[in-house]
């Protein structure tokens, strides 16, 4: 994606120079503030408010407060040369002239930053809280507080282009049952979370799915429970669709432990007949060493402490039974063995896994750039959570890794962040997938 400088954006330029810099051309004629006033007025309000190529307001109020930063980085120069000059041939007779253009040109420069800033801080997903605090943290700061504004400023223009491109994807006529599978897509969350309509466990994915033509349902089993009542949950739920929408079968896609969950089900819970494929991704199906060290380091009081608090807020929420504990100890390398060696997963449905790892933790997001590290001393190459070497099951088995410096973490392959990764398009990945089970008649 290519940046162009347009003659609307130099005219822009120009007129925000001029006008930032125009105390003594209004004090010489000042029936023109009649012009130059609205004239501010509008230059706050129509720069990059309508890109071409989208329809969301999210993105246009974003466009337009990078717009509005990029004038006010791009005015400094210009201004400060002015006053700098004025100041040669106001000082000190005329010094009066020279303080009130200052103040004239802060004040104004001012309006234009916050209302840029404001705009970018409501909309931008990809400014995240990283560089909202960085922001915020720095902008008192001289020469640094520039910096920084020139670095939110690319990632904010960056994600405009972006998702313009996406929304002009994704609207291709031709791609529009790219998706549209025969059986329907059942969307299955892993531990400590729960299916949500104000913030999808799975980001901007199922979205985009649909726009390509699949009919998407989800698990919403409790976010906490053994695998097996998980299990038994999720197999009421897979029936009840069945049922409901009269469509025979099921795609299953399963994030961490959803796919051992969705194992469990269909090996113990009889739902064979009602599963077409399944694919897990970032699944620990040998389980994880490092959860295991972790169980055994706490002490029993803080254990005991944190599990109580989580099942009283969970109860809170309107789940039934939650059980922190049991969870968190069916993914253990132990409970994983022992559950692999009871359970036997039927012939007839398509498998398949996928796993990412992350090369350099420290560009990832928080929490997960930090348990890399401990997870790496326990189970080696890791995506935050899960080793690479738990991965691996069914007849098809994807590692994804990205060529840049940071690599894809067990959030971003579930879009948690709503992160546009370098390397990794994590939208286009799932349609890809359910292209794949669509190509082999599922």
């Amino acid at each position: 994606m290519r940046r162009c400088i347009t003659l609307s954006n130099i005219i822009y330029c120009i007129l925000i120079v001029f006008l930032l810099n125009s105390y003594l051309f209004a004090k010489k004629f000042p029936y023109t503030l009649i012009l130059l006033i609205p004239l501010f007025i509008l230059l706050n309000i129509l720069p990059g408010i309508n890109p071409k190529g989208t329809k969301k307001w999210r993105l246009k109020i974003c466009n337009h407060g990078t717009v509005l930063l990029a004038l006010f980085i791009f005015s400094l120069v210009p201004s400060l040369f002015f006053h700098i000059t004025l100041a040669f041939y106001t000082i000190p007779n005329a010094y009066l002239d020279f303080v009130f253009s200052a103040l004239y040109c802060i004040i104004l420069s001012a309006l234009l930053f916050w209302n840029g800033i404001i705009c970018v801080y409501c909309t931008s997903l990809q400014m995240g809280i990283k560089w909202r605090v960085i922001g915020a943290l720095c902008g008192m700061i001289p020469i640094l507080n520039l910096i920084i504004l020139t670095k939110i400023v690319n990632i904010t223009s960056c994600e405009v282009e972006y998702e313009i491109e996406k929304e002009r994807i994704t609207s291709n006529p031709d791609l529009v049952e790219f998706c549209k599978t025969k059986y329907p897509i059942v969307l299955v969350h892993g531990v400590f979370f729960r299916d949500n309509k104000l913030f999808n466990y799975w980001g901007r994915i199922p979205h985009t799915l649909k726009l390509h033509g699949a009919t998407i349902h989800y698990g919403q089993h409790q976010s906490a429970l053994p695998v097996k009542e998980s299990a038994r949950e999720l197999a009421a739920r897979i029936k009840l669709i069945v049922e409901r929408f009269e469509c025979e079968k099921v795609n299953i896609i399963a994030h961490s432990k959803g796919g051992l969950d969705c194992c469990y089900a269909i090996s113990e819970f009889g739902m064979a007949p009602y599963v077409a494929s399944l694919t897990t991704v970032s699944t620990p199906h040998r389980g994880c060493l490092f959860a295991e060290s972790l169980l055994h380091s706490v002490p029993e009081k803080i254990k005991n402490k944190i599990a109580r608090a989580y099942n009283v807020s969970m109860n809170v929420i309107a789940e039934e039974t939650p059980d922190f504990l049991a969870a968190v100890n069916d993914l253990t390398a132990k409970a994983c063995k022992e559950r692999n060696e009871k359970i036997s997963f039927p012939e007839g449905i398509y498998t398949q896994s996928v796993g990412s790892v992350m090369s350099r933790p420290q560009k990832g997001r928080f929490p997960l750039n930090i348990s890399y590290r401990y997870v790496k001393n326990f189970d080696g190459e890791n995506d935050g959570l899960v080793g690479e070497s738990s991965f691996a099951w069914g007849e098809k088995y994807t590692l994804l890794r990205t060529n840049g410096e940071r690599g894809i973490s067990h959030g971003d392959m579930i879009d948690l962040n709503r992160e546009n990764i370098k390397g990794f398009d994590v939208r286009s990945f799932y349609v890809e997938l359910v292209h794949d089970l669509k190509k082999q008649g599922f």
